[in-house]
């Protein structure tokens, strides 16, 4: 059973959420929270596998209180999925930073938000990494990405360096091995030690982390 914590200051919108997601069978709502201070009370309580955050909250907004379950060590197993009424909300690209799995925007289809919530439940990211990138590429262009020294990209041997750049352009694990002339599974196998090395909690963090170390040129076409 997966167990989801809604997060919105509207009341109606929390409603529908729990309405919607009431009819799954593998999927139950153990909670409702007004704002980030009371995600994160409920967070610590219920254990969630999920939590459906809004971004913008009076109070402790959805960013500081991702951020704040995400660095929590009891709710390291919580993924964090963000609520935003338009894909470019200039938040997002925070959130992601800050470790949520991915977002989806508030009139999204109903089986698609089932189907994300199973998603991230599952460990994965939510978008796919040319999506995400897109995303990135988008702010980047804005000028609010910049170069970060908070991933220790000096761990990485060259061949991780050349694979998460290949991430950071939206490649899947089997298009970094055709590109690399190696198996999928030795593919994946890099990607898995990049993220430990980086002390990224999922693929969307790669991207970013391509991003902000230079491995993808910031501004360049999101496509190539």
């Amino acid at each position: 059973m997966i167990r989801v914590l809604v997060v919105d200051d509207q009341a109606l919108i929390r409603a529908g959420f729990r309405s919607l997601l009431e009819r799954p069978e593998d999927i139950v709502v153990v909670g409702e929270a007004t704002d980030g201070e009371e995600a994160l009370r409920l967070a610590a309580s219920t254990r969630p596998d999920v939590v459906l955050m809004d971004i913008r909250m009076p109070g402790v907004d959805g960013l500081e209180a991702t951020r704040r379950i995400v660095d929590s060590p009891g709710l390291a197993d919580v993924a964090v999925l963000i609520l935003t009424t338009f894909e470019s909300d200039e938040y997002v690209y925070e959130a992601l930073r800050s470790g949520a799995s991915g977002f989806v925007v508030k009139d999204t289809d109903p089986a698609e938000l089932v189907r994300a919530i199973r998603v991230v439940a599952g460990g994965d990211s939510l978008l796919s990494p040319g999506v995400t990138r897109r995303l990135i590429a988008d702010i980047a262009a804005e000028g609010r990405v910049t170069a970060s020294a908070d991933y220790p990209i000096e761990q990485l041997t060259d061949r991780e360096r050349e694979v998460l750049g290949l991430v950071g352009r939206g490649l899947s694990n089997q298009e970094i091995a055709d590109a690399l002339v190696v198996s999928p599974h030795t593919a994946k196998t890099h990607v898995s030690r990049i993220m430990s090395k980086l002390g990224a909690r999922d693929r969307v963090q790669l991207v970013i982390a391509a991003y902000e170390t230079g491995l993808v040129r910031v501004g360049a076409d999101p496509l190539r």
